[in-house]
């Protein structure tokens, strides 16, 4: 059972999120998870949200947003019992849509690859901050640093790469950027870049520092970002994407938040378009595609694959990607 199922009992979740989520990500998430777990006047405020919008993560940083301290249970506990009306609220009209710059990391091998010049459009975009790839620098391991054409940026990713990964030359040039999210954000709207920072655990202060810098490169030049279904939405904006350029379509732990029926309903859409599908999802949400077992990986590992095929194996947040031999 994982964290994320929202049929499981709340204790249940919370238990999961703190003994295999956090463990080792965040102690402070992990104590404040283990503590609820085990607390039934604080569960039985949690089950007053809708039963997916009890999720830790959610929760957890709905609270961080209205102020609470990190710091021991019991002193979470009594600040989220006295502040619970405006927690609820955030937690009611917020989701979880983490926007980590640094999975463009994992997106530059397969995109480097695809003749351009590219029209980038991602579906469960957030803000919009992984449509930038040629405007941040990557350090991968064993190979020389990376840097946009026009010098060196603030934001600077780092990777860990296994096995042949095609770590370019120079990066793509992308020429159209657009997106679609059911609640888009604006890194123009401080409340919205606030609660980018909420969702970032308590203690990944670097996480933290490149969420700034990725957000002021972002408001400098803001993306064409559509609010509506991913599914519904996907076809007029693909329509914009300018003569000339290559259309890529992608996204990242994004199809675990469809059921089955559309997740295959998105794969074959999105493999109707004209153009290229680069995909970074979870090995059991990845429709039509050869999940390479066979290849080492780490069980919170991330499929890679351009139009349904494998590429690599990537750790969710962008700090490692293991490439995987030509099937």
């Amino acid at each position: 059972m994982k964290s994320t199922d929202a049929a499981a009992p709340t204790a249940e979740r919370y238990r999961v999120f703190g003994e295999v989520e956090a463990r080792g990500m965040s102690a402070t998430y992990e104590a404040w998870a283990l503590g609820v777990a085990g607390d039934p006047a604080t569960i039985a405020l949690i089950d007053e949200l809708p039963a997916p919008k009890r999720q830790p993560n959610l929760v957890f940083s709905a609270a961080r947003y209205q102020g609470a301290p990190a710091g021991p249970y019991h002193l979470f506990r009594d600040w989220l019992h006295g502040h619970w009306l405006e927690v609820r609220a955030t937690a009611l009209t917020h989701a979880t849509q983490t926007n980590e710059a640094a999975r463009s990391a994992l997106h530059v091998p397969a995109l480097a690859g695809i003749e351009g010049p590219l029209a980038l459009l991602e579906v469960g975009t957030s803000a919009g901050l992984c449509l930038y790839p040629d405007r941040y620098s990557y350090r991968y391991s064993g190979h020389p640093r990376l840097d946009p054409a026009d010098g060196p940026s603030p934001v600077v990713l780092d990777c860990v790469v296994e096995g042949p990964v095609p770590v370019p030359g120079r990066l793509p040039e992308v020429v159209w950027r657009g997106g679609i999210d059911l609640n888009p954000l604006d890194v123009r709207h401080p409340d919205d870049v606030a609660w980018l920072d909420a969702l970032i655990w308590p203690e990944h202060d670097d996480r933290r520092a490149r969420l700034r810098a990725a957000a002021a490169i972002a408001a400098a030049d803001p993306p064409r970002i559509v609010a509506g279904d991913l599914d519904a939405e996907l076809d007029a904006v693909a329509a914009q994407v300018p003569h000339g350029a290559t259309l890529v379509v992608f996204h990242t732990a994004v199809l675990m938040y469809l059921d089955g029926a559309g997740r295959a309903r998105f794969a074959e859409h999105v493999r109707r378009l004209p153009g290229h599908w680069l995909s970074v999802e979870a090995r059991a949400v990845t429709p039509g595609i050869r999940v390479r077992e066979d290849v080492p990986n780490e069980s919170s590992d991330l499929v890679l694959a351009l139009d349904g095929v494998q590429l690599a194996w990537a750790q969710p947040h962008g700090r490692a990607v293991r490439w995987v031999p030509n099937p």
